[in-house]
């Protein structure tokens, strides 16, 4: 009987496409924040994605503050096209979901970082599975949504903020 063991392509490291730089701050409500481009995984058939990153704080952070990073999925996928809950669209843009509760139900938490009040300091984003906030299993396609409650702007710099994401495979041996 053959061995499967854990595969990782020679290009599998991608970068998720997300527009952070001068992220407004919502410390107050926590609803408004900014949605990725869906990651689509119909060709690949990956049987998970590591998220990791760098995010990078604004002037003047509030300290204890937060920052914190969501995954969406769509609720049904009909003939290939993914209908997702509430506001997210699968687009690079700026979103207000409808309310806490919606979020919490919609959406699976990623990664909250607390921050310090120092200005441009970098907060990394430790590799975090995907499958495992699915149950298991990755969705034919997910996003990202951060919202950032630091209490500034995030850097404006977009370049300084980098979110990828490595792709993991199976290989029998």
């Amino acid at each position: 009987m053959p061995d499967i063991r854990t595969l990782y392509p020679v290009t599998s490291t991608q970068v998720v496409t997300i527009s952070l730089g001068g992220l407004v701050n919502d410390s107050a409500n926590f609803l408004q924040g900014w949605e990725s481009t869906a990651v689509n995984n119909t060709a690949n058939v990956d049987l998970d994605h590591l998220v990791s990153g760098i995010i990078k704080a604004g002037t003047t952070p509030t300290l204890g503050n937060r920052i914190e990073i969501w995954v969406y999925a769509p609720r049904r996928v009909a003939s290939g096209t993914p209908t997702y809950p509430d506001v997210f669209d699968g687009t690079d843009s700026t979103e207000t979901v409808t309310s806490r509760n919606v979020l919490f139900s919609a959406l699976r938490l990623l990664h909250t970082i607390i921050v310090d009040a120092t200005t441009d300091r970098d907060y990394f984003i430790p590799p975090t599975s995907i499958a495992a906030l699915f149950g298991g299993q990755l969705p034919q396609f997910w996003g990202l949504f951060v919202i950032n409650g630091s209490g500034a702007a995030l850097n404006a710099t977009g370049g300084n903020h980098v979110i990828e994401y490595l792709r993991v495979q199976a290989q029998t041996v």
